[in-house]
């Protein structure tokens, strides 16, 4: 996908790119490939295949989310980045939170971010399972989103409790997610999840599978929740 369709593209999907914001999205583009470099961030460094499954992936989330609001936004296990920044660029308003467990991908980020001159935006490094109990940080979001960081069950114990009662975990997925959520609809419900929808597309270009899944938070997570690091992928509610 080269620039001017990832901007055509988006903005059939109602997203107009001013200038600066084409800008950083250049920018992010060459900063992730020189930092790659030196550690590895990910395996994807073409600059046509970035735009299509890093930049505009990320920014599918918001065909089926409305991000044009005053929102607390937390990303958990970013790597790179994805989704978080690029949503980030497109909604400069949002305050945007990422949780990394990897200290260098942390550094990388505080790099970007000023690069990008991006404000309000708080990085963690963390375990998700540890950062979840945290009393500041706890049931404190609008919104949690993960992006191919594990397994639905996995992600929703990871997630949810970090959403705030009355808001949202939204889970970016790839084609594995129709067999994942068979076994996921018991551990939703006990991390006081409800399933509201689950979009499915397909990504330009490429014709992938491409899953959204929205979950509403309906009750407060159980205290025991994340259990400690490790415990969640090891041994999945179900």
């Amino acid at each position: 996908m080269n620039i001017t369709t990832f901007q055509e593209k988006l903005a059939e999907k109602g997203i107009s790119l001013s200038p600066r914001q084409l800008q950083q999205f250049e920018d992010y583009f060459h900063i992730l490939v020189e930092w790659n470099e030196k550690m590895n961030l990910t395996a994807i460094t073409d600059k046509e295949e970035v735009y299509l499954k890093h930049f505009y992936d990320s920014l599918s989330a918001t065909f089926y989310f409305d991000f044009n609001q005053e929102l607390t936004v937390c990303d958990v296990g970013a790597g790179a980045g994805f989704p978080g920044i690029p949503l980030k660029i497109c909604f400069p308003q949002i305050k945007l939170s990422i949780c990394d467990s990897l200290q260098k991908r942390i550094t990388f980020l505080e790099h970007l971010s000023k690069k990008l001159e991006l404000t309000d935006i708080s990085l963690y490094h963390d375990r998700a399972e540890t950062f979840g109990h945290r009393p500041d940080i706890r049931e404190a979001y609008d919104l949690v989103m993960a992006r191919a960081v594990a397994r639905m069950s996995v992600l929703s114990e990871l997630c949810l409790p970090l959403v705030k009662k009355g808001g949202h975990f939204l889970a970016m997925k790839g084609s594995q997610l129709p067999d994942e959520m068979k076994d996921s609809k018991k551990a939703v419900q006990m991390l006081g999840g409800s399933v509201k929808d689950v979009y499915s597309f397909k990504l330009p270009v490429e014709n992938s599978d491409r899953y959204i899944v929205l979950v509403d938070k309906v009750k407060t997570t159980p205290k025991k929740y994340p259990r400690k690091p490790g415990t969640p992928n090891k041994n999945p509610l179900s």
